[in-house]
């Protein structure tokens, strides 16, 4: 029987690699960059075209390579970082595999310029698909210049599974914010299709992070600052009024590069206990400095996890450090015992004096059980009977106190609670043949028998068709806004937006201006009211980051169901019977009443014979 085993080819080895290591169009710019990085480079630029799938360029000014090293660097396990296994336990550098280069040249056009400062003139390679076709001497600037050209040319299923170009271009914007953050001393550029989206300048962490993510964020941060024998910890965390509903700006960095950790954030959630609504999530941006060989960062081929040796012991003081940072700048309640007890005098009566206490007085003739109405008033002075013994009592009272009531003049009245106020009712509404149960479902009795509603799930299905046949069907009506409205956002987030401008134009909205940071919105669909407008976008630009499918109808479709999930009746929302029947009707009428825009079921239905079976049993 022959051998069956044989080594693969070169080019075969390095397609599987690239498996791992390529994923996407982001995948190519993190390893590029770091690349720049390690080189030592000081200003970073990097144009895209067509969400990098088209072309992926990075150029730096970093120390470049020699014509030998050049060649040598598309080498599989090639690398300047590591000589020996022991290397791997003190890492300093973000690349050391030695796979990047190969891979990305396998799948992909590649152009090489690289030149070092002492020498005259430079090195330039193209590749493609792990061919070499070409390698000469050029003029070019000191550091190196590569392109990625045609990602997946010879990988056609590969690339058939990209998403859109908005999908690629949000995970492209994600590693090159984690890349920046973790720099602030080196400067960033990024075009994309000849755009600028970001120009970073050369800064200190807080400019940085406001740079990437607008002038707004600097009034949220809080600083975080520690340092222990086995931790460093710095960066800030937002106040708990700027929690997000969606996990966004959350970032942990160690030895400043990206990581992402479950453990670490429950203890940064953990410090947010009791100053956070449920169902939010805080921003953080924690830069952890660990010594090397406490880590293990080559457990997972985009070197995103982290193994610690001590994680309890990390975890307790990243908890402390940002309780205590919270407590500190006056962001969670504390307990102060030296506060100063003269503020509790009322302003009005801070400036007076010569404030007097009112005598108490003791009437020793007073009898209850007496009938008589007058009685002897007290008195240090011989003074006369008065008519009335509750009037003259209160007159005196007054003409003593008058400086001790002015003690709480001016103050806030508090209305005492009723009762009725602090219990909520827990009947069910009951509408002729529906009922509305916990201020979740509906109940609405059929022939068959009864069908139970989820109220949220059934309304997004009403809006998900309205909106979509609004927005593919029908021609979208707008209502132009008396006074414009001017939404903040980041620049990422202003170029997503400015990228599905004309399917946002289709569906209603009407735009005035795009600035960096901001959009200023002149008209919305007559469907959604002004107040709606930066809640229904947050939410389109959640569910694009998060992939949500989009094939059928272009962003049409994300839309619809963006617009149906931010505008629907929430759970905890009282319907009267009107609502409660117009609820239903509309469910049935749609085309799909069965499940949510989102695959959920949105009613449940229950036959007699089921229902008697439960009491049959």
């Amino acid at each position: 029987m022959s051998d069956i085993i044989q080594l693969l080819p070169d080019h075969v080895a390095n397609q599987i690699a690239a498996g791992e290591v390529v994923q996407r169009p982001a995948s190519v710019v993190k390893e590029l960059i770091e690349n720049s990085i390690d080189a030592g480079a000081t200003s970073i630029t990097l144009l895209l075209k067509d969400a990098g799938k088209t072309l992926i360029q990075v150029i730096d000014d970093g120390k470049g390579m020699s014509a030998t090293d050049a060649r040598l660097s598309f080498e599989r396990h090639a690398t300047s970082k590591i000589k020996d296994a022991q290397d791997l336990f003190n890492l300093n550098t973000k690349g050391f595999r030695g796979e990047a280069l190969a891979s990305i040249a396998a799948i992909a056009h590649v152009e090489l310029k690289t030149k070092q400062e002492d020498d005259e003139l430079g090195t330039q390679i193209k590749i493609e698909g792990s061919e070499i076709t070409s390698q000469e001497v050029v003029s070019t600037a000191k550091g190196t210049s590569i392109a990625v050209k045609n990602l997946f040319f010879n990988i056609p299923a590969r690339r058939n599974f990209l998403k859109s170009d908005t999908v690629e271009t949000r995970h492209i914007v994600d590693e090159f914010q984690r890349v920046a953050l973790a720099h602030p001393t080196i400067s960033f550029l990024l075009h994309h299709n000849n755009n600028e989206v970001y120009h970073l300048k050369k800064s200190n962490l807080r400019k940085r992070i406001v740079a990437i993510f607008g002038t707004k964020m600097n009034e949220k941060l809080v600083p975080i600052n520690e340092q222990t024998d086995i931790i460093t910890v710095n960066g800030f965390v937002a106040k708990p009024e700027f929690a997000k509903k969606k996990r966004g700006e959350q970032f942990f960095f160690v030895n400043n590069r990206f990581i992402k950790s479950s453990y670490l954030n429950h203890a940064v959630v953990n410090a947010f206990e009791g100053l956070l609504e449920s169902g939010s999530h805080p921003s953080y941006f924690l830069y952890l400095e660990v010594p090397p060989n406490t880590i293990d960062i080559n457990i997972h081929p985009t070197k995103t996890e982290i193994k610690f040796d001590n994680e309890k012991a990390l975890y307790a003081i990243l908890r402390a450090t940002v309780k205590h940072s919270l407590g500190q700048y006056n962001v969670a309640p504390v307990l102060d015992f030296d506060r100063d007890a003269t503020l509790d005098t009322p302003y009005d009566y801070s400036k007076k004096s010569n404030s007097s206490v009112p005598p108490i007085t003791v009437d020793p003739t007073f009898n209850p059980f007496k009938t008589e109405t007058n009685y002897k008033e007290p008195s240090n002075t011989n003074s006369s009977p008065k008519s009335s013994t509750t009037h003259s009592y209160q007159s005196n009272f007054k003409k003593d106190t008058g400086s001790w009531e002015a003690l709480y003049t001016n103050t806030e009245t508090i209305e005492p609670i009723q009762q009725e106020q602090l219990f909520e009712s827990e009947q069910e509404t009951e509408t002729g043949k529906t009922f509305q149960i916990q201020k979740k479902y509906l109940l609405s009795s059929i022939k068959s028998g009864v069908v139970l509603i989820h109220q949220s799930l059934a309304h997004q299905r009403v809006l998900y068709e309205e909106f979509l046949e609004n927005i593919t069907v029908k021609e979208a009506s707008s209502q132009q806004l008396l006074f414009p409205v001017n939404i903040s956002f980041s620049s990422s987030d202003i170029e997503m937006i400015y990228s599905i401008k004309s399917d946002l134009e289709s569906a209603g909205f009407m735009f005035d201006e795009f600035t960096k940071e901001s959009v200023v919105i002149a008209g919305i669909p007559t469907s959604i009211s002004e107040s709606q407008i930066t809640l229904i976008l947050e939410q389109l630009l959640d569910d694009i980051k998060l992939e949500v499918p989009d094939t059928s109808f272009s962003h049409f479709d994300v839309m619809a169901k963006s617009f149906a999930k931010s505008l629907a009746i929430k759970t905890g929302a009282s319907l009267n019977p009107k609502e409660q029947e117009n609820l239903v009707n509309n469910l049935f009428s749609c085309k799909e009443p069965n499940i949510s825009p989102f695959g959920k079921p949105t009613f449940k239905t229950l036959a007699l014979n089921e229902i008697d079976a439960i009491f049959n049993k």
